[in-house]
Protein backbone atom coordinates (compact mmCIF):
# COMPACT_ATOMS: atom_id res chain seq x y z
CA UNK A 1 0.00 0.00 0.00
CA UNK A 2 1.20 3.50 -0.84
CA UNK A 3 2.99 5.09 2.15
CA UNK A 4 1.30 8.47 1.55
CA UNK A 5 -2.13 6.83 1.73
CA UNK A 6 -1.20 5.08 4.98
CA UNK A 7 -0.02 8.41 6.39
CA UNK A 8 -3.27 10.08 5.33
CA UNK A 9 -5.36 7.30 6.85
CA UNK A 10 -3.44 7.53 10.13
CA UNK A 11 -3.81 11.31 10.18
CA UNK A 12 -7.57 11.05 9.68
CA UNK A 13 -7.72 8.40 12.40
CA UNK A 14 -5.93 10.77 14.80
CA UNK A 15 -8.42 13.49 13.82
CA UNK A 16 -11.30 11.17 14.73
CA UNK A 17 -9.72 10.48 18.12
CA UNK A 18 -9.48 14.23 18.79
CA UNK A 19 -13.14 14.70 17.85
CA UNK A 20 -14.13 11.82 20.14
CA UNK A 21 -12.14 13.34 23.01
CA UNK A 22 -13.82 16.69 22.34
CA UNK A 23 -17.22 14.95 22.48
CA UNK A 24 -16.32 13.47 25.87
CA UNK A 25 -15.26 16.89 27.18
CA UNK A 26 -18.49 18.48 25.92
CA UNK A 27 -20.53 15.72 27.56
CA UNK A 28 -18.75 16.21 30.89
CA UNK A 29 -19.48 19.94 30.69
CA UNK A 30 -23.18 19.32 29.99
CA UNK A 31 -22.97 20.71 26.46
CA UNK A 32 -25.05 18.00 24.85
CA UNK A 33 -25.64 19.63 21.44
CA UNK A 34 -21.88 19.95 21.05
CA UNK A 35 -21.50 16.33 22.17
CA UNK A 36 -23.77 15.26 19.30
CA UNK A 37 -21.75 17.33 16.85
CA UNK A 38 -18.29 16.16 17.92
CA UNK A 39 -19.37 12.51 18.19
CA UNK A 40 -20.70 12.70 14.63
CA UNK A 41 -17.41 14.16 13.43
CA UNK A 42 -15.49 11.38 15.15
CA UNK A 43 -17.54 8.95 13.07
CA UNK A 44 -17.16 11.03 9.91
CA UNK A 45 -13.36 11.24 10.20
CA UNK A 46 -13.24 7.51 10.93
CA UNK A 47 -15.07 6.90 7.67
CA UNK A 48 -12.66 9.18 5.82
CA UNK A 49 -9.69 7.31 7.31
CA UNK A 50 -11.01 4.09 5.74
CA UNK A 51 -12.10 5.70 2.46
CA UNK A 52 -8.60 7.08 1.96
CA UNK A 53 -7.40 3.50 1.45
CA UNK A 54 -9.39 3.60 -1.81
CA UNK A 55 -7.93 6.99 -2.75
CA UNK A 56 -11.47 8.32 -2.27
CA UNK A 57 -12.73 11.54 -0.77
CA UNK A 58 -15.67 13.82 -1.43
CA UNK A 59 -16.53 17.41 -0.65
CA UNK A 60 -19.98 16.20 0.47
CA UNK A 61 -20.70 14.24 3.61
CA UNK A 62 -23.24 12.19 1.69
CA UNK A 63 -20.58 11.12 -0.81
CA UNK A 64 -18.15 10.08 1.93
CA UNK A 65 -20.86 8.08 3.69
CA UNK A 66 -22.22 6.50 0.49
CA UNK A 67 -18.75 5.28 -0.53
CA UNK A 68 -18.18 3.76 2.91
CA UNK A 69 -21.60 2.07 3.00
CA UNK A 70 -21.22 0.70 -0.54
CA UNK A 71 -17.62 -0.50 -0.28
CA UNK A 72 -17.27 -1.50 3.36
CA UNK A 73 -20.66 -2.11 4.97
CA UNK A 74 -22.40 -3.72 1.98
CA UNK A 75 -19.29 -5.79 1.17
CA UNK A 76 -19.17 -7.09 4.76
CA UNK A 77 -15.75 -5.63 5.53
CA UNK A 78 -17.12 -3.88 8.61
CA UNK A 79 -20.16 -4.69 10.79
CA UNK A 80 -23.52 -3.85 9.20
CA UNK A 81 -24.73 -1.97 12.26
CA UNK A 82 -22.19 0.76 11.52
CA UNK A 83 -24.52 2.02 8.79
CA UNK A 84 -27.29 2.58 11.35
CA UNK A 85 -24.85 4.33 13.69
CA UNK A 86 -23.84 6.70 10.89
CA UNK A 87 -27.45 7.51 10.03
CA UNK A 88 -28.47 8.18 13.63
CA UNK A 89 -25.39 10.29 14.32
CA UNK A 90 -25.95 12.32 11.16
CA UNK A 91 -29.61 12.96 12.00
CA UNK A 92 -28.71 14.01 15.55
CA UNK A 93 -25.91 16.30 14.38
CA UNK A 94 -28.17 18.01 11.85
CA UNK A 95 -30.83 18.64 14.51
CA UNK A 96 -28.25 19.95 16.97
CA UNK A 97 -26.57 22.20 14.42
CA UNK A 98 -29.51 23.52 12.42
CA UNK A 99 -32.79 23.40 14.35
CA UNK A 100 -33.70 26.47 16.32
CA UNK A 101 -34.60 25.71 19.94
CA UNK A 102 -33.39 22.11 19.72
CA UNK A 103 -32.49 20.82 23.16
CA UNK A 104 -30.25 17.78 23.21
CA UNK A 105 -30.88 15.46 26.13
CA UNK A 106 -28.20 14.02 28.33
CA UNK A 107 -29.51 10.54 27.46
CA UNK A 108 -29.25 11.07 23.68
CA UNK A 109 -25.80 12.63 24.03
CA UNK A 110 -24.69 9.65 26.10
CA UNK A 111 -26.04 7.22 23.50
CA UNK A 112 -24.35 9.05 20.63
CA UNK A 113 -21.06 9.21 22.51
CA UNK A 114 -21.24 5.48 23.22
CA UNK A 115 -22.08 4.66 19.59
CA UNK A 116 -19.23 6.87 18.35
CA UNK A 117 -16.81 5.13 20.70
CA UNK A 118 -17.90 1.73 19.38
CA UNK A 119 -17.64 2.97 15.80
CA UNK A 120 -14.10 4.25 16.35
CA UNK A 121 -13.10 0.92 17.86
CA UNK A 122 -14.54 -1.00 14.90
CA UNK A 123 -12.57 1.23 12.53
CA UNK A 124 -9.43 0.81 14.62
CA UNK A 125 -9.79 -2.97 14.31
CA UNK A 126 -10.30 -2.71 10.55
CA UNK A 127 -7.27 -0.47 10.10
CA UNK A 128 -5.18 -2.83 12.23
CA UNK A 129 -6.25 -5.74 10.02
CA UNK A 130 -5.17 -3.71 6.99
CA UNK A 131 -1.79 -3.03 8.65
CA UNK A 132 -2.44 0.70 8.63
CA UNK A 133 -2.35 0.93 12.44
CA UNK A 134 -0.20 -1.11 14.77
CA UNK A 135 -2.20 -3.64 16.77
CA UNK A 136 -2.97 -2.58 20.31
CA UNK A 137 -1.84 -4.94 23.02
Amino acid sequence: MDEQIITLSKYRFETELEALEDAEIMYEKGRYKNTLNRAYYAIFHAIRSVNSLDYFDSSKHSGVIAHFNQNYVKEGKVPRELSRVIREASENREKADYLDFFVASKEEASKQLSRATGFVEAIREYLEEQNVLDKQS
